[in-house]
């Protein structure tokens, strides 16, 4: 007996694919107007006009923890659950911003591409240890990311909607973080409030000596200011996981032996997938059988932490 009918928002990986065949009526491209369910990956996008072709849908299952192209507003409006993957992704997506401010400071990715091809003198590298680490955003991602990076740290700060009961030095905006930081990594979510955030003014106030990671979203970063901060050496370094206009990675960033690169890799482990494909599944059966939500979508309160404000 067939179930319900569901619509895949954006490609998902073959275990998760295989598990929701045998629950669900699977769709993919143009919905039928009976879709109850909707799974996606972070970057699917839910707006009002497929709201309005989706009459009966029900709940919105998302494969990560993005959601910043979602109308919530809508969705909320008709009562549309939404559910996240949170908890399953945080300590891998926390190991890969420590792997990306290592391998940026030590040189880790340009001196395997030079030992490979023949070379054997290579620059020096930067300290890893003693550096001001700055994180923006201390939600659980923000928070696994503190603690692995607190013994590197000559000083751990970090800037959030509001001031947190832990250890490290509280910033209130992100200008003032990156000013106070050598090392300055990314871990709040996309959406309008932080889009862009990190402009040329916040990547001035990071300086010369300066390294960006993000493993966020790409929509935090104004990419071409970042270009030209780095070729102009206004910034030391950059890691990245994340950008603009995903798979495109401008040549610019290619091609520069101080930026270390990832394709949207965070979560990519065996043990993060398999957890991220069980949470799926049970938010979705929680749903049709009538039960709690495993992991539901919590909204936070909105805190402007742009420069100035």
């Amino acid at each position: 007996m067939a179930g319900p009918d569901l619509l895949l928002a954006t490609p998902i990986p073959a275990p998760l694919r295989a598990a929701l065949a045998e629950r669900f009526t699977l769709h993919e491209g143009d919905p039928p107007p009976g879709i109850r369910a909707v799974v996606g990956g972070g970057a699917m996008k839910i707006d009002a006009a497929l709201l309005a072709r989706l009459p009966a849908l029900e709940i919105v299952a998302i494969h990560g923890v993005g959601h910043d192209r979602l109308d919530l507003d809508a969705l909320d409006a008709r009562g549309i659950c939404v559910t996240t993957t949170a908890g399953a992704l945080t300590e891998d997506v926390a190991d890969q911003a420590i792997a990306l401010m290592l391998a940026v400071q030590r040189r880790v990715a340009a001196n395997d591409a030079l030992v490979r091809g023949g070379g054997w003198a290579a620059p020096l590298g930067r300290r890893a240890s003693g550096r001001r680490i700055g994180i923006f955003g201390l939600g659980r991602i923000g928070h696994a990311i503190a603690l692995r990076a607190a013994p590197f740290a000559g000083a751990l700060l970090y800037c959030a909607r509001a001031e947190k009961p832990v250890p490290w030095h509280f910033v209130p905006d992100i200008a003032a973080l990156a000013e106070a930081s050598e090392v300055l990594i990314l871990a709040a979510p996309g959406g309008p409030e932080t889009d862009r955030i990190v402009d040329a003014g916040v990547l001035d106030r990071l300086g010369p000596d300066g390294v960006l990671i993000n493993i966020a979203r790409g929509s935090l970063v104004d990419q071409d200011a970042l270009i030209a901060a780095l070729a102009e050496q206004r910034i030391a370094g950059a890691g990245l996981d994340v950008f603009a206009q995903e798979p495109n990675v401008p040549e610019a960033l290619r091609t520069r032996d101080t930026v270390v690169l990832a394709p949207h890799q965070g979560s990519a482990t065996g043990e993060g997938r398999a957890e991220m494909r069980d949470l799926v599944l049970a938010n979705l059966d929680a749903h049709f059988a009538g039960r709690p939500l495993p992991t539901p979508l919590i909204r936070p309160v909105s805190h402007d932490a742009r420069p100035g404000r």
